[in-house]
């Protein structure tokens, strides 16, 4: 598991620890773990030319006392400093006294353009609202030359707890980050920003709950419903999906699919789409009695290509089974019904489907991805899974929220998120919690997606073909 944690909460860890050590101890171990990231990542050190950019907070100070080392190992080190006034006095000095130099930013363009590296200690973890005009004249020269930029915690222009991005930031090939993740460096927008991201472990004393996390492989199999030798498939679990219309009986077809690869034990479909999904899945339990009549079932989907039926949506979540609500759903579901459930809602909106929800502009919600989550789970009361590059999921209980990365831009194809659906409903279905189904979910989605394209087009329906493939590469 990867765990983020807010500034708030990294400051206060950080000055407990300072508290039992030594004078700047903290600042050397930072140092330390910066400058061997850096060596790698040069692989011959001696002779290299690094740039660092430093700015008046304790990552300047980490920067300068990271560029000593490497001077001292035949590195040729230039600081450009944004306010020499402000700089680290200690780091400065050392930087200086193994050989280094400081320059002002106005001379700056052509030591950055010479570089071999360049090490970004602008703005630490504090800094928000975006750059000043100077920082982003660097940001500017930076982009424009070949080396291998290195940010110090998180990139410049970044905000470390919420991952927005207010105008110019540093794109860096790697970011080596202290003590923990922050969760900026593991949302988009910033995320793209960070490259690489290397943890260095300086002797934090965290919480037990992070603002963020993300699940790993080990964490997904331990999460992955497995048949007993008695089951059957009440007991793995039975999805009912309504979903689809006349005008997208595909939307029914993919959900359906979604579901029993994603290891449903029975699949029972309710809609106009029932001759289109029988085609497909003769396995499929089809029933024209609508939601309430159709049988037991332990989670129901709802929403893909419903179009306007919005008494079908309203009869599945009067079921007192847990209930994924896509799509149409999200924009046919009325809100009270939503929040009055007392079983678990997990809703699986992209973007736009979120702006629309919480009466914003899509690109709010693009810029700020984490609060949108956490607004629209409080709004509902439901679990929300935040589709995007990095797919959120966050609790209706608060906590912390899951964030997923596996996903693959060839997954932005029509009907991919219709298998997400019947994939989350089947491990509703096999009873997992909406947290932890939305999180796997979207997990072996993001690893279906990937084998599936393998660097060339695919569609929806290869996607779902290649969910037992990533359920095997988690399990194994």
């Amino acid at each position: 598991m990867r765990s983020a944690y807010s500034v708030e909460t990294v400051r206060a860890a950080e000055r407990a620890l300072m508290a039992r050590l030594p004078e700047g101890a903290l600042m050397q171990r930072a140092a330390a773990g910066l400058s061997a990231a850096c060596a790698e990542l040069l692989g011959r050190v001696y002779g290299s030319r690094v740039v660092l950019l430093i700015g008046s907070g304790d990552n300047g100070g980490d920067a300068l006392y990271a560029g000593a080392r490497l001077a001292r190992r035949g590195a040729g080190v230039t600081a450009v400093l944004l306010s020499p006034e402000r700089a680290h006095a200690q780091g400065l000095a050392a930087l200086r006294r193994a050989g280094g130099v400081s320059a002002v930013p106005e001379a700056a363009d052509d030591a950055i353009g010479r570089a071999d590296l360049v090490v970004d200690g602008i703005v630490g973890i504090g800094g928000t609202g975006g750059l000043r005009p100077d920082a982003e004249r660097l940001v500017a020269a930076v982009a424009r030359t070949r080396a291998a930029v290195v940010a110090v915690d998180l990139p410049s222009g970044v905000e470390a707890d919420s991952g927005q991005v207010r105008g110019a930031a540093v794109r860096a090939d790697l970011t080596v980050t202290f003590g923990t993740y922050k969760p900026g460096l593991l949302v988009d927008p910033a995320r793209e920003y960070a490259g690489v991201v290397r943890l260095v472990d300086i002797g934090l004393e965290l919480p037990a709950e992070p603002e963020l996390e993300a699940l790993q492989h080990a964490d997904v199999a331990r999460l992955l419903p497995r048949p007993a030798a008695e089951s059957d498939k009440y007991r793995r679990g039975v999805v009912g999906v309504a979903a689809g219309s006349g005008r997208y009986p595909g939307a029914a077809v993919l959900a359906v699919s979604g579901a029993l690869r994603g290891g449903a034990g029975a699949v029972r479909y309710v809609g106009p789409a029932a001759e289109a999904v029988i085609a497909r899945f003769p396995e499929t339990l089809v029933s024209d009695r609508g939601p309430a009549g159709a049988g037991r079932v332990q989670a129901w989907v709802t929403g893909p290509g419903a179009g306007d039926d919005a008494a079908t949506v309203a009869e599945v979540l009067a079921a007192e089974v847990p209930v994924l609500l896509d799509a149409d759903g999200l924009r046919l579901a009325d809100r009270d019904a939503v929040r009055g459930r007392t079983a678990p809602t997990l809703m699986t909106p992209h973007a736009g489907e979120a702006a629309a929800l919480l009466g914003v502009a899509r690109e709010e919600v693009e810029g700020a991805r984490l609060a949108a989550a956490r607004e629209l789970a409080a709004v509902y009361r439901a679990t929300v899974l935040l589709k995007g590059s990095t797919t959120l999921v966050a609790d209706t209980a608060g906590g912390a929220v899951r964030v997923n990365a596996t996903g693959t831009p060839w997954l932005a194809t029509a009907g991919s998120g219709d298998v997400l659906s019947g994939l989350g409903g089947s491990l509703l279905a096999a009873g997992l919690s909406a947290l932890d189904a939305g999180s796997v979910a979207a997990y072996l989605h993001g690893l279906a997606g990937r084998f599936a394209a393998q660097g060339a087009p695919a569609g929806a329906h290869d996607v779902a073909e290649c969910v037992p493939e990533a359920w095997r590469d988690v399990r194994d």
